[in-house]
């Protein structure tokens, strides 16, 4: 039940995270994304949801993550971030790109460890 609540909101922030990615400069990439994440909440009401899209959206997150780290540790502290919604600096604008990543992997790490408990 808690879980199904879980991803009901997750996949709620996901497609408002899609939505309003419009006039981001690599919006693309970002809609695509936010809507895999969708589809992965959408896959997990199924009785058998695959063990897959977690996986895979999980370790596209901390991959990305990890690219995206080296050029924003120093450069950005969380006053910048969250102080300003236009885009000041690339690092500040990296490090809500890390935030909206680590929206997906969060999720995905936790549906990716709930596939390998066992059934009760």
């Amino acid at each position: 039940m808690t879980s199904t609540l879980l991803n009901t909101i997750f996949l709620i922030i996901y497609l408002l995270c899609a939505a309003v990615q419009y006039n981001d400069p690599d919006r693309i990439v970002w809609i695509s994304l936010y809507l895999a994440a969708a589809g992965m909440c959408i896959a997990e009401f199924r009785p058998e949801p695959p063990r897959w899209p977690p996986r895979v959206l999980g370790l596209i997150s901390v991959t990305w993550i990890g690219t995206l780290l080296p050029s924003i540790v120093g450069q950005a502290t969380l006053e910048d971030i969250f102080t300003s919604i236009t885009m000041t600096t690339n690092a500040i604008e990296q490090a809500r790109e890390i935030g909206g990543l680590l929206l997906v992997g969060l999720w995905a790490g936790a549906l990716s460890y709930r596939s390998l408990a066992p059934k009760s």
